[in-house]
């Protein structure tokens, strides 16, 4: 055991809260990725200090990883500390104001939006109705700004947390945060989101798990949910759908390696069979090129890339 990894032993409360050369792929939605030098959950503010700490006197670079759903790790991993939040970064703190016609609440960032979302649809609030389906964590969907089926966290949010890498911590108020198509003012932050603040108005209960229901029909029945995915691989470009430019290509169904332009919905690259990260970021390339030659139109991707890639 390493110092760094044996000062960590102190640190955390888990005995399991450090796991050291952890394969990414099975902490990422595309189960691909190689191995994190040292993979920590974190439980508590105090931890994280202490995590944060240890890693600037030991110069450990950080990358915060939270679901995995929009990320691809390369087949050589990540050297240093990989973050996930966990315990009291999942709860919700709720607060009906006294006409009880809006709900405010306080979420940690390591919850699952999917789950947050559902929450407040069964307290009888709307508004957070297009998030029911995105399978990333509260922190990661502020970051990225995430949306789906018209609706965007920057409709809902009221104020983010937010720790920096060197352990300072501060609040950002809605209209600090920057929030425009897939980013926010953390996409150029080197630090990591610990809760947010949302606010929904009173709806119709029946209503909203119903539209839920429908949003999620539409997914089972459009996206490849069947596959491992980072979900849409690219960013919607101006005035143009980018499923639709793919399509048009002649590229559903286009493979690099195990890795596989959709059949079903152009715009999203599965693990079709034991794919390499290296297959998948191909792949992305090599539709992003062709689309450009065909078309004018550079695809750029949403998911983020981590570790090294060959080019």
């Amino acid at each position: 055991m390493d110092n760094f990894h044996k000062k960590l032993s102190e640190v955390l409360q888990n005995e399991n809260g450090c796991l050291c050369e952890e394969p990414m792929s099975r902490h990422t939605t595309f189960r691909v990725g190689g191995p994190a030098q040292y993979f920590i959950t974190v439980t508590n503010p105090v931890e994280l200090t202490g995590v944060l700490k240890l890693c600037n006197e030991y110069d450990v670079p950080i990358t915060v990883l939270g679901n995995g759903s929009n990320v691809l790790v390369s087949d050589a991993g990540i050297r240093g500390a990989v973050l996930r939040l966990s315990g009291e970064f999942l709860k919700s703190e709720i607060t009906e104001d006294v006409s009880g016609q809006t709900l405010l609440v306080t979420v940690g960032a390591g919850r699952m939006l999917s789950s947050f979302a559902m929450e407040v649809a069964r307290l009888g609030y709307t508004g957070a109705e297009f998030a029911a389906g995105i399978p990333g964590t509260v922190g990661g969907a502020v970051m990225m700004n995430a949306g789906a089926y018209g609706g965007e966290i920057k409709d809902c949010i009221q104020n983010a947390e937010w720790v920096s890498f060197e352990g300072e911590c501060r609040g950002f108020q809605r209209e600090e945060l920057q929030l425009s198509y897939r980013h926010s003012i953390f996409s150029e932050k080197q630090g990591m989101i610990t809760k947010a603040g949302f606010c929904f108005p009173k709806g119709e209960k029946e209503e909203i798990l119903s539209k839920i229901e429908q949003l999620n029909r539409m997914r089972r029945e459009k996206q490849p949910l069947e596959y491992p995915s980072a979900g849409s691989t690219f960013k919607r470009p101006e005035g143009h759908f980018a499923g639709k430019l793919i399509q048009d290509c002649g590229l559903a169904g286009y493979s690099v390696g195990g890795a596989q332009v959709s059949e079903k919905h152009c715009g999203f690259i599965i693990n079709r069979e034991a794919a390499t990260a290296q297959e998948v970021y191909r792949l992305i390339y090599e539709v992003s090129d062709r689309v450009e030659k065909e078309f004018g139109v550079r695809l750029e991707p949403e998911v983020r890339f981590l570790g090294k890639f060959t080019e």
